[in-house]
């Protein structure tokens, strides 16, 4: 069997790759076969409601609660500070730091004829790292002065810039003397590319840069567009969106203070609201890692003050963020804080009740009509009627609106593959040191920063036990510090003589064989199910809760690693003998890779069937929080890679049956 390895040789590893699994070698004699232990092992253990209610309860305990202010002064060094530390410490970490500074890139291409007094411009921008967006001007044939400014964004649309609703509310917008920028979402109209599936953005969070940086840069560039036109009046800057076009409003609007007007549109919610509206979970950009430790989105709306803000929901949304719940915590952290800018006037609300629906019809539509006019215009209708002209005429096709982007136009799975490129680097790489023992405690200590690793505590519940074959099953309760239980299955034959941690991607009751064969050997089993895994496995929205947990600062990778350790812990004192782990599968094989590391005492070895040989194998595939939600760990790869996690745990760590790619990756 070949030995994987790498400097500094002093290192103790030990990594075997085998090409069979244990599966497929002949089993040692068992009284039991698989099918007999199945049935046991698939016995439920904790209520089925019980994963959900705790990680409700996990992410709701977290959320920041709006900090009082006595004065606008006071007030406003809140909003300064938290508006930096969200910039500073949620968006523009790792390589977005360089391309915030980077100088605007434009290119003006076409002008096409729009309807009676304005005209479209077609253009495109940069806004990351080689990735760019398609935008339309729609500009007023007659300019003088300065006029103002509206970035109109859109939310999940595949239309994109061509739905109706949009160019309607920019034809009108232009027809008014405004310049209106219809921009293209990443993921949406031209940009609907596999690379550019919202999920992919935590690809860049796992290369230690923040994917959502991207998002706002997006928004950003366009105000730098519509900023630079000559004609463009710097007091009188509004964006309005629906959806996650709204939900692009609250964010760049409250982090940009070149914004004077906004209007978001069914866009958004608070933390404290989402964990029990499940509809409101959102996307990665609107759940980004960290973002809960620092700001919620009362925070973030109350920032607002004392620009204009017409916040907008839809009374029976049938897509998510309904008015009824969604919009109270909303005005009731803001007002107080218009209140100390003598703006209340200012903040101003609408329920659309006419369809209701998710929508940004003409109802929604006249509703910030009017707040524009009302702001910008002095409250003249005249000047700025508050009634919808009919553009229905005017509407282009997709194709009418195309815009040419380059052939190599970078996408976010593409910048994440570039980035890897040169990870992990850095003081953790082996070859950084040639002291084993500093590497190790060094890496130990930043993986378990990494991971936000916990030492919970492990107190066993015994459920009830049943002998078989002289083999004994018992069912256990295991309640892991004061958020978690996990359920275990002890399978032990007759004075065994090791103990063996088993978790499986598909959870415990796929690991019938696997637990025949270690029985056989006289080997006492502990089949456990850690969070997100097996009979732990969230029933809705699950790996949207599993976003959530990183956006209040934990780690799904570092709750499941967690729970394993403390498990490992709890029964070599429990049965006084050896522990190793056996993962099945790439995400547990992970899990027990990590928490071997982190816990370098109870756990001896580890077996892992089908590794995932490098987290870049991830990006190669496109994978995403959908499929993988725990290995999207901000930061871990810029850092460490599969196999230094697997130096890390010292211990002996055998890879069985890895795919051609794994192998090549462990080989390597």
């Amino acid at each position: 069997m070949p030995t994987v390895s790498f400097p500094p040789r002093r290192i103790p590893l030990n990594v075997f790759v085998f090409g069979l699994a244990l599966a497929s070698s002949p089993l040692f004699a068992a009284d039991l076969t698989p099918e007999q232990i199945a049935p046991l092992l698939a016995r439920r253990i904790i209520d089925a409601d019980l994963p959900m209610q705790q990680v409700q309860e996990f992410t709701e305990s977290r959320v920041p609660r709006m900090p009082k202010a006595e004065s606008r002064q006071a007030w406003q060094a809140i909003a300064d500070r938290l508006r930096a530390d969200v910039l500073e410490k949620v968006v523009f970490r790792g390589e977005a730091a360089r391309w915030r500074k980077a100088p605007l890139r434009v290119e003006h291409l076409e002008t096409i004829p729009g309807g009676d007094g304005y005209r479209i411009k077609k253009l495109r921008y940069e806004a990351a790292a080689g990735l760019w967006i398609p935008a339309l001007l729609y500009e007023p044939t007659k300019l003088e002065g300065k006029v103002p400014v509206s970035l109109n964004v859109n939310g999940h649309d595949r239309k994109g810039k061509a739905a109706d609703y949009k160019q309607i509310r920019c034809i009108n917008q232009a027809k008014r003397g405004m310049l209106a920028l219809n921009v293209e979402w990443i993921g949406m109209g031209q940009l609907n590319t596999p690379g550019n599936v919202h999920y992919a953005q935590n690809q860049l969070d796992l290369c230690g840069t923040s994917g959502v940086s991207v998002f706002l840069l997006a928004m950003q560039r366009g105000l730098d567009v519509l900023l630079a036109h000559e004609h463009a009046d710097p007091k009188r800057v509004a964006v309005a969106g629906l959806s996650g076009g709204g939900w692009q409003t609250i964010f760049v609007s409250s982090l940009d203070t070149r914004v004077t007007l906004c209007n978001p549109v069914a866009g958004y919610s608070s933390f404290l609201t989402r964990a029990r509206h499940l509809k409101d979970l959102g996307d990665s950009e609107q759940t980004p890692s960290d973002l809960a430790t620092v700001a919620d989105y009362t925070h973030l709306t109350a920032m607002l003050a004392p620009r204009a803000a017409l916040l907008t929901f839809n009374a029976k949304d049938n897509c998510c963020f309904e008015a009824p719940y969604a919009l109270p915590p909303l005005v009731e952290a803001a007002r107080p804080v218009f209140k100390l800018y003598d703006a209340e006037d200012r903040l101003r609300t609408h329920v659309n009740e006419d369809p209701g629906t998710h929508n940004f019809e003409i109802d929604n539509r006249q509703a910030l009509y009017r707040m524009l006019r009302d702001n910008f215009y002095g409250g003249d209708d005249d000047a700025f009627p508050g009634t919808e002209i009919d553009v229905e005429d005017e509407l282009k096709t997709s194709d009418d609106l195309h815009i040419e982007l380059p052939e190599d136009n970078a996408t976010l799975n593409s910048i994440a593959l570039s980035l890897a490129k040169s990870l992990p680097q850095g003081e953790n790489s082996p070859s950084a040191s040639r002291d084993a023992e500093a590497w190790l405690q060094r890496g130990r200590k930043r993986l378990a920063e990494l991971v936000k690793y916990h030492p919970y505590d492990c107190q066993a519940n015994k459920e009830g036990s049943t002998t078989k074959d002289d083999v004994t099953f018992t069912w256990w309760r295991l309640q892991l510090g004061d958020a978690w239980t996990i359920p275990a299955v002890e399978v032990s034959p007759a004075e065994a003589d090791a103990t063996v941690l088993v978790l499986a991607d598909d959870g415990r009751i796929s690991t019938a064989k696997r637990v025949a064969a270690l029985v056989g050997e006289g080997k006492r089993v502990l089949a456990i199910d850690p969070f997100y895994f097996g009979e732990s496995h969230i029933a809705d929205k699950d790996f949207l809760f599993a976003m959530l947990a990183a956006a209040f600062g934990e780690r799904p990778l570092g709750i499941q690693a967690s729970q394993t350790a403390a498990v490992a812990r709890w029964a070599k004192k429990a049965f006084e003998q050896p522990v190793t782990v056996l993962a099945e599968g790439p995400r547990t094989g992970v899990v027990a890779l990590v928490a071997g590391a982190v816990e370098d005492k109870a756990i001896e070895a580890i077996d892992v069937y089908r590794p995932l040989g490098s987290f870049k194998q991830l990006l190669d595939e496109n994978e995403t929080t959908r499929q993988m939600p725990e290995m999207f760990c901000f930061g871990l790869l810029a850092e460490f890679d599969v196999l230094h996690i697997a130096a890390l745990a010292r211990g002996k760590v055998r890879f069985h049956n890895p795919s051609p790619r794994a192998a090549k990756d462990l080989a390597d």
